[in-house]
């Protein structure tokens, strides 16, 4: 369905619904991307660089740079400037690679 600007401008959100982050509940809105949740929710750091263990969060915002990853539903190095977020959502920080250490 095609909008006018006009429309556009007067857009609404529809309700909010609910993921979690790290065990914690946060609301989000349709059709926004973890990244714009996590940030609404005043997280800016969600993964830690395998070496150094350097705080990362979002840079590009394109889905480029790849600082932004995030475990969504068990599912390691997801780019949160990219994943919508969707009703009951687990998203978990990380550290390095994302992977569990193979034992």
């Amino acid at each position: 369905m095609k909008r006018t600007p006009l429309e556009l401008v007067r857009a609404q959100p529809g309700p909010a619904h609910m993921v979690t982050v790290d065990g914690r509940e946060i609301a989000a809105l349709p059709g926004q991307t973890v990244a714009a949740v996590l940030w609404s929710a005043g997280i800016t750091s969600w993964r830690a660089t395998r070496g150094s263990g350097a705080p990362r969060g979002i840079f590009c915002g394109i889905g480029v740079c790849f600082d932004c990853l995030v475990t969504v539903n068990d599912r390691p190095n997801q780019r949160a400037c990219l994943v919508p977020a969707t009703p009951g959502d687990a998203i978990r920080t990380q550290e390095g690679t994302g992977h569990d250490e193979l034992g």
